[in-house]
């Protein structure tokens, strides 16, 4: 498999696609539209980083040790600023409520491996597509399985912090797609006002990428119960984010052009499982030194894995 790293994307319908995870600089395009959307001026954004930084340290005290894992990464600050159209002050709150996020809830963050991650998208509870929408944008696709919560929200998570590395991504921001046919009375129970707050907060609160547009596919009663549980906890501008619709895939189309979905849901591209992005991800070596300084030990392994890989080549 040939490991690439672009900011184009290249259309092969007669084939698959390479899955890729897109570290270059941003295009002269991709410039421009920061520019004009998300209040990125080239000419002020090291000012404005500086200012984020000193923010930052000089509330400290709130982010207590954790803020040393931000304080020499550049691609964070930035992910963070973008991810709230370069306002410092909202881009703080993001950081505080990342941290926040983590301190309250261990069980998505201690003593997870990415080994067990990876095998767990073998089940196909998550896809990220080698491809983007029509506007530029990362599409992720979660199927709810009959899998632990946990460890949904766990895959989750670090798709989106890897994801979060991207600068295309953090400047034009991704689009999510619930597909919930397969989601059981069991775990539509279990969506308690806890659990509904947890999505929120990773989906739009606490993770510095916009998603914006949270799409829900083959919804049913059982779904109703626990969305029932979301709602109150939604205030306008996330429940315009989202958009239901039902088994109506050109519902979907109106959004998505099918060009740039998988033939499961009216499109032209065979299904990508997350399991082969994550081999992708594996050859890159700071992309693993990124998951080390994120907490998950067993990244170390994967490091020594490509090491060797590289030393016989």
């Amino acid at each position: 498999m040939t490991v690439f790293c672009s900011n184009k994307m290249s259309i092969q319908e007669d084939g698959p696609l390479e899955p890729s995870i897109d570290l270059g600089e941003p295009t002269e395009d991709l410039i421009e539209w920061a520019k004009e959307h998300i209040n990125e001026d080239p000419d002020k954004r090291d000012q404005v980083i500086s200012d984020f930084r000193d923010l930052i340290f000089f509330n400290a005290r709130v982010l207590e040790e954790n803020v040393l894992h931000i304080g020499p990464m550049t691609n964070s600050y930035c992910g963070s600023l973008r991810a709230r159209h370069f306002i410092v002050k909202l881009a703080h709150r993001l950081i505080v409520n990342y941290y926040n996020f983590k301190e309250s809830n261990p069980q998505y963050f201690k003593d997870v491996r990415i080994e067990r991650l990876r095998e767990l998208t073998k089940h196909e509870i998550i896809s990220v597509p080698p491809y983007k929408d029509q506007l530029g944008r990362r599409t992720l696709i979660i199927r709810i399985a009959e899998v632990e919560v946990d460890e949904i929200f766990q895959v989750l998570i670090v798709t989106i912090e890897l994801a979060a590395m991207e600068p295309s991504v953090q400047i034009k921001g991704g689009v999510v797609i619930f597909d919930l046919s397969d989601l059981s009375v069991s775990q539509a129970w279990y969506m308690t006002p806890t659990i509904a707050n947890h999505i929120i907060q990773i989906a739009v609160k606490c993770f510095p990428v916009r998603l914006e547009k949270i799409h829900i596919l083959h919804q049913s009663w059982v779904f109703d119960i626990g969305y029932n549980f979301v709602k109150p906890l939604m205030n306008d501008n996330i429940k315009e984010r989202i958009a239901f619709h039902g088994d109506d895939l050109e519902s979907l189309h109106s959004y998505i052009d099918p060009k740039h979905l998988p033939e499961r849901y009216g499109g032209i591209h065979k299904d990508y499982p997350a399991d082969i992005w994550f081999e992708c991800i594996r050859k890159h070596d700071n992309v693993i030194e990124h998951l080390i300084e994120l907490g998950y030990e067993d990244a170390e392994t994967l490091k020594g894995q490509l090491h060797a890989e590289n030393s016989n080549l």
